[in-house]
């Protein structure tokens, strides 16, 4: 990464003060108001077979090629060019080119949090520096609008008299000032330097003056949501209440004409946010929107908005919402469809829609400590958000289909990864998060410690006014066995919850006379299958239908033979899972060792008959991963390949394939994790496989 950063100033030439910002003292953080807080991710070292490498992997790889394309493609120069201080035209092809800076700073930040790095803190310094120059005496800053305000880069943005805030459907004004504030925000938590910070707080105290009800003021809402959550970040870190209200007179003016045209469904503009209840519009606008309400609703405890967000989030799941945790269904304007519109070989699913969705449900999560948000946020995680990402690290989906046919180029133009986008938002988005990940393993409450994550780690816990160091030793996703040692300073009275996944949280298997008779039990069919030999992870029993996706779109056909299992100190504890969660009270003492078993077995998965495309299809998953079958993998009739109800299959790790996976197979098909898919080059892949014997 270092050359591509030396390179960059190197060709511009020019004094920026690279590496001369001064460090100021922190900002006094405010507390949050949130019940439920997660631990910052400096607590936690990540060890994880997993998850290191996927981090790793774009640290070491995708960070260095973004800014190389970056610096190509004129990202960095626009900067400049707004400044003065190279001439020429505006580069690049998309009014939010800014941003993709902005989102690499971040996600370099987070690599900072995790791992202080003197170097890059100074790669960093070099191109705010950069991003400085840009910035026009008030604080604005959009580069296009800036070297030359009536022509935009992109021909949607309409300009009449070339004057900022014109076109906001469309201009990405106050989306570019959102991601500026979201990576001030944490490159300030990461270095305490106020070198970015000061140039987002500049800009922000221009939204302030300019947007509002009062003399002179416009009275506007943004075309793309960011701004609101950014904002609010800024709030939190310096107490300025009026970043908070201006985000909620953003929230608040949607749907709301005042004198202006209305965006429309497209942008959430249809509604007041607080009569919204069906997920509608631009996917990636819609979460980020959706996480900005989450926040009042908590930061202000108002119970509209509480309300708002619990109903939507109830319509995505049980209507909208893929298998793998994608949202989309549409490519026409990046959209949700109507209520069970998911088609597979055309879904959308963009990448950035999947972190989105992320953001908010981990913002729910923290808003009710409610497990479910995190059975959606580890469904997501696990398949359709990662899966944007190549085993290379600089390979890349927008969208992502659940079926290819090798002909149809879903990923805008491509029937594979691309290496780049006219308009990159996906692969800067994964830098963005990707270095977090470590921050959703775990959080706290006054009542409770929660583990709610499952990868290998060391991490230290503040705990009422002491530590608490919890150590993961575990091969998930591959295997459902975590090992946890609990070393407090001292005996420590504690509660730690521990989360069973909802694909783990299975129904009563049927008695003997029920599987034999074709009994019922709750109105649903009952019969038993064969049991496998191959594996004993794959036996089958048709159970019927055990809604496994919080929202009931989802349901296994098949139950576990066994069931999630809790150990203190090797021996079995008493307790029940009660809301996704074994929640253990109790004095722990230093090395306390906790064993946590969930069983891991080939599941077929159906959905609702009102989602057209899969009627008469199931889906394999294996502990929290969605599974695909492959052209690369069955090269023999693919389109002939049947599922059938108590076929077994044998799940099988295989280290030398796609980074090391597990596979599964039932001697007529092979099948691979969804977010490993079309790293082999061009070929047809189904998730939803013909079912026989249903």
């Amino acid at each position: 990464m270092r050359n591509v950063f030396l390179f960059i100033v190197a060709l511009w030439g020019i004094g920026l003060g690279c590496g001369q910002a001064q460090t100021h003292p922190a900002l006094p953080p405010l507390g949050h108001a949130y019940p439920v807080q997660p631990i910052d991710i400096r607590n936690v070292q990540l060890t994880d077979a997993f998850w290191l490498p996927i981090i790793q992997r774009v640290q070491e790889q995708t960070i260095e090629y973004a800014i190389a394309k970056c610096a190509e493609e004129g990202r960095f120069d626009n900067f400049l060019l707004a400044g003065g201080y190279l001439a020429g035209t505006v580069k690049g092809q998309m009014p939010f080119d800014d941003t993709d800076p902005y989102k690499i700073i971040e996600g370099a930040s987070n690599t900072l949090i995790s791992a202080p790095n003197a170097a890059l803190e100074r790669q960093l310094d070099s191109l705010i520096a950069i991003i400085g120059k840009g910035q026009e005496a008030d604080g604005y800053l959009t580069t296009w609008r800036t070297i030359d305000p009536a022509r935009p880069p992109a021909p949607w943005v309409k300009v009449v008299e070339g004057k900022r805030w014109e076109s906001l459907f469309m201009s990405h004004e106050l989306y570019n000032a959102g991601h500026l504030y979201e990576a001030a925000y944490t490159h300030h938590k990461a270095t305490g330097k106020r070198n970015f910070l000061d140039i987002a707080l500049k800009n922000a105290d221009l939204m302030v003056a300019t947007f509002g009800d009062g003399p002179g003021q416009i009275s506007g809402v943004p075309g793309h949501q960011i701004i609101e959550t950014g904002l609010i970040k800024l709030y939190l870190l310096t107490g300025r209440r009026d970043y908070l209200n201006l985000a909620q007179y953003f929230l608040d003016g949607r749907g709301q004409a005042k004198g202006r045209e209305l965006f429309g469904p497209y942008s959430q503009d249809h509604l007041p946010v607080v009569a919204q209840t069906e997920v509608v519009g631009h996917a990636v606008r819609a979460m980020y929107m959706y996480a900005a309400m989450t926040d009042i609703a908590v930061l202000k405890a108002d119970t509209a908005y509480r309300r708002a967000v619990l109903a939507l989030w109830d319509n995505m799941v049980s209507k909208k919402m893929y298998l793998t945790g994608g949202i989309g269904a549409r490519h026409d304007g990046e959209a949700f469809g109507d209520n069970y519109e998911l088609p597979n070989l055309t879904a959308y699913n963009e990448t950035c829609a999947a972190i989105g969705s992320v953001y908010w449900n981990h913002r729910l999560y923290a808003m009710t400590g409610q497990a479910q948000y995190y059975d959606i946020l580890e469904r997501t995680l696990y398949n359709g958000l990662i899966a944007g990402l190549s085993l290379d690290g600089t390979h890349f989906f927008y969208p992502n289909a659940l079926e290819a046919d090798g002909k149809y180029p879903f990923n805008r133009g491509a029937c594979t990864r691309q290496g780049w986008f006219d308009c990159s938002c996906c692969p800067t988005n994964l830098i963005r998060f990707v270095p977090s990940i470590a921050g959703l393993l775990y959080a706290t409450s006054a009542e409770a410690i929660y583990v709610n994550l499952y990868a290998a780690n060391r991490a230290t816990v503040p705990w009422q006014g002491s530590t608490i160091a919890l150590e993961q030793a575990t091969e998930y996703p591959w295997s459902g066995q975590v090992r946890m040692t609990v070393t407090p300073e001292r005996a420590t009275e504690a509660t730690i919850r521990f989360r069973v996944p909802a694909w783990a949280r299975v129904a009563p298997a049927p008695t003997r006379a029920e599987a034999t008779s074709g009994g019922r039990r709750n109105g649903v069919s009952r019969t038993r299958g064969r049991r496998a030999t191959e594996h004993p992870a794959a036996a089958v029993r048709l159970a019927g239908a055990h809604n496994h996706v919080p929202g009931g779109l989802y349901h296994y056909l098949n139950t576990t033979v066994e069931t999630p299992k809790l150990l203190i100190n090797g021996q079995p504890w008493a307790g029940t899972v009660q809301d996704g969660y074994y929640t253990v009270a109790r004095t722990w003492q230093p090395g306390d060792v906790v064993t946590l078993q969930l069983p891991m077995q080939v599941r077929l998965v159906a959905a609702v008959d009102a989602v057209a495309d899969t009627r008469g299809k199931a889906a394999l998953e294996y502990g929290p991963l969605v599974y695909a079958i492959e052209e690369a993998d069955n090269p023999g009739d693919f389109d002939a390949l049947r599922l059938r109800l108590n076929e077994p299959f044998r799940a099988t790790h295989e280290a030398g394939l796609l980074g090391g996976v597990t596979t599964l197979n039932n001697g007529q098909m092979k099948a691979v994790p969804y977010y490993a898919w079309s790293n082999r080059g061009v070929g047809k892949m189904k998730v939803w496989i013909p079912l026989e014997g249903l």
